[in-house]
């Protein structure tokens, strides 16, 4: 398959808040241009994209995969639901064995201290569940198979899986049938790197497109209990905080994706059908989702202005260097000028390292400041137009012959 590239941009205000906090709980910073800018990491943003999927049902959950360092406990619930008559703990020391045949990761019990004792809900002792060393993310329908698998050998689940066709076939449902986000951000398993996946999306930092300097809020708290003699504050504290007009961005490789999910997972669709509805999940998730750091303080809820999205066979490029000179706004904002920015800095870069020929643009924007990226592209009059055309244009390309 020829190289693919789709490239989302995203221009987005947001007012006082904390999405994204370092070690020291003050929002996150970069300096870019010679100026300190806001800074929300790819990583947060990436989980606040997954999340997205799930909360606004943009997927199946059958599509979707979990991230857990308690991932024997997980293949046990699936495991009892398939066989009511294994006891819990049989089903955890099961679902370890064949975790740790399936992806060559340690899964022991935790150590914990002499007198510190794991209990369930009702406050009971109970024995501690085994867990890996770090997080393994799995698909829906690779847990689904394991689980499976460890029904079927339960009897003796040691005996099962030294037969070589069982332990390859555990193996194999570990590296095949990858969820949409497991394909999407990648799967790193340090203790077997041949069942890793290379992420098919890369996301930028997002960055402030101007000086920023964080801010600190000092609040108390009054005792409701206190009587008009007792003055002053029941708590007092400081939360940092800053607002910013952020430059987003992310580079989805559609061939990496379609190489990662499979094509024509049933039989009854087309070929490029999983690779269209992981692309308009991703796109809506991207641009739609929020991370909610410090959010019940701030109530930071917005949404991007203006959206382009680039459909290329050349390479992905980030429009990011608009913004290396800090926009400066007296009064007026800053909206408006970084709109301004990319509608003159996308022109450039597209003639000078473009392929006008085979590139296709959209463009979502709101209100009167985004005006200027009028033309940049196909206009879009919702989320939903854009996604659909975005996902029909990656379909016609994966069933275009080569």
């Amino acid at each position: 398959m020829n190289r693919i590239f789709l490239d989302v941009h995203a221009l987005q205000t947001v007012p006082p808040s904390n999405l994204n906090r370092d070690d020291t709980g003050a929002p996150k910073t970069a300096v870019y241009g010679g100026v300190p800018r806001a800074r929300v990491s790819s990583q947060a943003w990436k989980r606040a994209t997954r999340e997205y999927f799930r909360d606004a049902h943009l997927l199946d959950p059958s599509e979707l995969g979990v991230r857990t360092k308690k991932v024997a406990e997980v293949l046990a619930e699936r495991m009892t639901a398939l066989d009511a008559s294994l006891a819990e703990t049989d089903a955890l020391t099961i679902a370890a064995e064949v975790i740790q045949t399936a992806t060559g990761s340690t899964i022991e019990t935790p150590k914990r201290p002499k007198k510190a004792t794991a209990k369930d809900a009702d406050g009971e002792e109970r024995a501690e569940a085994p867990k890996s060393k770090y997080l393994m993310f799995l698909s829906a329908r690779q847990l689904d198979g394991l689980a499976q698998l460890a029904v079927e050998g339960a009897a003796d689940i040691t005996a099962y899986l030294k037969d070589k066709t069982n332990k390859d076939r555990a193996k194999q449902i570990a590296d095949t049938r990858h969820s949409v986000d497991i394909a999407l951000f990648g799967r790193m398993v340090a203790d077997s790197a041949d069942i890793n996946v290379d992420a098919a999306v890369q996301v930028a930092h997002a960055i402030s497109v101007h000086r920023v300097e964080n801010e600190s809020d000092y609040y108390t708290a009054i005792d409701d209990r206190n009587t008009a003699e007792e003055t002053g504050a029941g708590m007092i504290g400081t939360v940092d905080f800053n607002s910013a007009t952020l430059y987003r961005y992310a580079a989805l490789g559609i061939h990496q994706l379609a190489a990662n999910l499979g094509q024509g997972l049933r039989e009854d669709e087309p070929v490029s059908a999983p690779v269209r509805r992981a692309v308009e999940a991703f796109v809506h998730g991207f641009v739609a989702s929020l991370p909610t750091g410090k959010i019940n303080t701030f109530g930071h809820h917005t949404l991007p202005d203006a959206v382009i999205v680039k459909l290329r066979t050349t390479r992905p490029i980030s429009f990011v260097a608009a913004f290396e000179e800090p926009v400066r706004s007296d009064q007026a904002g800053h909206m408006r000028a970084a709109a301004e920015r990319l509608a003159e800095y996308i022109p450039d870069i597209e003639r000078a390292y473009g392929d006008q020929d085979s590139t296709h643009t959209w463009v979502l924007r709101v209100g009167p400041n985004t005006h200027k990226l009028t033309g940049t592209g196909t206009e879009a009059d919702s989320i939903g137009e854009l996604v659909a055309a975005v996902g029909q244009a990656v379909a016609e390309r994966l069933e275009k012959p080569a």
